[in-house]
C-alpha cells in the first residue's frame, strides 16, 4: 500500500466512530499486561487511541494513561465513553506531549498507520529511557474451521493478511522500523499472542467487518454486496447461524525498546 493509499485508509475510521465504538473488540487483558511487562513505570500513552478500545483496557489494568486521536470523531466517542482519561487531538507524527513524559506508548490497531520515519523520532522523544513502544492487534483465528472460511468469503478488504495468526507476525515484524531505511530508534523487537474472543451474532460480526477501513473505502455497490456474502455465510453455519457466538481471536503483540 502507498503513501496516498494509506493515508486514505487511516483517515476512513471518522465516519464510522459510532458504529466503531459498538463494535470493535477491547483487547486481551493478558496481552496488555505483557505490552507493558518491562516499563520502567505507570505513565502510558495510548497513541492512535480510536474510541478508546485500547484506552479503556488500561484504564482497569491502573495505568495512568494519556490518549491521543487525530480524528475528531473519533476522538469525541472517546471522550464520551471515558471522560475522566485525558484525551488529546494529535497524531504519531506530531504528539503532543513534553520530552521524556511517559513510560510505555501503546497503539491498539494503529502502529500500521503510522509514518515511523517522523513518528518513531516522536515516539522516541515522548519515551522515558527504556521506555516501551508496543503495537497490539485484534486478529480472528483462521485456525477455526469457520473462521477460516470466513476469511475466504470476506476477503482481504474486511480480513487481511494483518487480521489472522497465520500472518499477523511477518506482517507486522517491522512496524516499528522507518520504511526510508533511516537509523530505527527501538531494540530488536519481541513478539507474543494472546487468547481472546468477542461476543458476537451474525448480524453484529457483519456490522463490525463493515468498521474495516478497506471495507470504508470501497464503493458503496462492491461493499453491500461483500457484507451482503458475509451475511449469507453467516447464516448458513451451524457455529454462527443461531443467536450469540464467541468469535475466537488472539490478541497479538510487538513490543520493543527505546535505544
Amino acid at each position: 500500500m502507498d503513501k496516498g493509499q494509506r493515508l486514505l485508509h487511516a483517515s476512513s475510521f471518522g465516519a464510522a466512530a459510532v458504529a466503531y465504538d459498538e463494535h470493535r473488540p477491547d483487547y486481551a487483558r493478558d496481552a496488555v499486561r505483557w505490552a507493558l511487562e518491562p516499563a520502567p513505570g505507570p505513565r502510558v500513552l495510548d497513541l492512535g487511541a480510536g474510541t478508546g478500545k485500547l484506552t479503556g483496557t488500561l484504564v482497569a489494568l491502573g495505568a495512568e494513561v494519556v490518549a491521543v486521536e487525530p480524528d475528531p470523531a473519533m476522538l469525541t466517542e472517546l471522550r464520551r465513553s471515558l471522560p475522566a482519561v485525558r484525551a488529546l487531538p494529535g497524531s504519531a507524527e506530531a504528539i503532543p506531549l513534553p520530552d521524556a513524559s511517559v513510560d510505555a506508548v501503546l497503539a491498539g490497531n494503529a502502529m500500521h498507520w503510522f509514518d515511523m520515519a517522523v513518528a518513531g523520532p516522536e515516539i522516541a522523544r515522548v519515551l522515558t529511557p527504556s521506555g516501551i513502544l508496543a503495537g497490539l492487534w485484534n486478529v480472528m483465528d483462521d485456525r477455526v474451521e469457520w473462521v477460516a472460511g470466513l476469511a475466504q468469503v470476506s476477503g482481504s478488504a474486511a480480513i487481511g493478511p494483518r487480521d489472522t495468526p497465520t500472518s499477523w507476525r511477518a506482517e507486522t515484524a517491522d512496524a516499528h522500523l522507518p520504511r526510508t531505511g533511516a537509523a530505527a530508534r527501538f531494540a530488536s523487537p519481541r513478539q507474543a499472542e494472546f487468547p481472546h474472543g468477542q461476543s458476537r451474532t451474525a448480524d453484529s460480526l457483519v456490522a463490525t467487518l463493515a468498521t474495516r477501513a478497506g471495507m470504508l473505502v470501497m464503493p458503496e455497490q462492491e461493499r453491500q454486496a461483500t457484507l451482503d456474502r458475509i451475511r449469507a455465510y453467516l447464516s448458513a453455519r451451524p457455529e454462527t447461524a443461531r443467536g450469540a457466538f464467541t468469535l475466537p481471536m488472539l490478541t497479538g503483540v510487538l513490543r520493543v525498546r527505546r535505544l
